[in-house]
């Protein structure tokens, strides 16, 4: 059985490895990997086989691919938005960092070609999830962008997106389930901030550059520790044959009434 959980750290180089199609999370079927760039150096990607996507999470970067150049910053994942470049298959990609920065990769098996997309924040903007806005006690109040998904990018295997939750406040809420695997990256305003992630009937402590990698079918409802914000970047990778959609969330009818009361 393909673990829930994961406490990655960085090696030598600045890579930190999250899942990958053969470690014990090999069930989110996607290679996703974290990177420490010192100022000036590149790293490149290139896959024949795989769709990346290259998730600035703070720092100051160039995005080279296809002769262009893209600048792009970032000072923290609390303040400022996304800046994202998706390619398909066969499209180098180098990234040149101008100052100290960490990015996120998250590929794929694709065999499509689609070519190549920056998603700058204005593609991606913050916004309150009405679902749960000021409901449930006034303790679910969580922001969320999505960057890319099936009908922004139809021909992608995968979904990302981020979830900023206010300071002690839950997300994922009402628990929700849908067959798609998803993986969740973390982190936290302050080194020491924490919070609870649940993955069906297991709950595991959530820390900076923790991970859940919940399989389909899953509940997985998340939260803060009252005053530390909590950072979540959410992957989903789409079943063939089945994509993952924004109408796809399925609350478990027990917690439904929840609905239609206000505390």
């Amino acid at each position: 059985m393909s673990k829930l959980f994961g406490y990655p750290i960085f090696d030598s180089s600045g890579e930190m490895i999250l899942t990958t199609y053969n470690n014990d999370y090999s069930a989110m079927n996607m290679d996703i990997r974290v990177y420490q760039l010192p100022k000036g150096q590149k790293r490149s990607f290139l896959s024949d086989f795989e769709e990346t996507a290259v998730l600035l999470l703070s720092g100051d970067i160039i995005y080279e691919f296809n002769s262009l150049k893209q600048h792009a910053n970032r000072k923290d994942v609390f303040s400022e938005g996304p800046w994202t470049l998706h390619v398909s298959k066969n499209i180098q990609v180098d990234i040149v960092a101008n100052t100290d920065s960490e990015i996120l990769v998250q590929k794929t098996k694709n065999n499509r070609d689609f070519g190549a997309k920056i998603y700058t924040p204005q593609d991606a903007p913050w916004a309150y999830a009405k679902s749960s806005y000021g409901k449930f006690g006034n303790v679910a109040n969580r922001r969320v962008n999505t960057i890319f998904d099936h009908d922004i990018s139809p021909e992608s295997n995968m979904v990302l997106g981020e979830v900023l939750n206010d300071r002690g406040n839950w997300s994922g809420y009402l628990p929700h389930r849908h067959p798609q695997p998803e993986c969740y990256f973390f982190k936290f305003d302050r080194p020491e901030g924490f919070g609870a992630s649940f993955v069906g009937d297991s709950v595991f402590k959530s820390v900076n550059n923790s991970f859940s990698a919940i399989p389909g079918g899953e509940l997985h409802p998340q939260s803060a520790a009252p005053g530390y914000q909590l950072y979540t970047c959410w992957m989903i990778r789409h079943i063939d044959g089945n994509p993952w959609l924004q109408t796809d969330r399925n609350e478990d009818e027990s917690f439904l009434w929840l609905h239609d009361v206000r505390f």
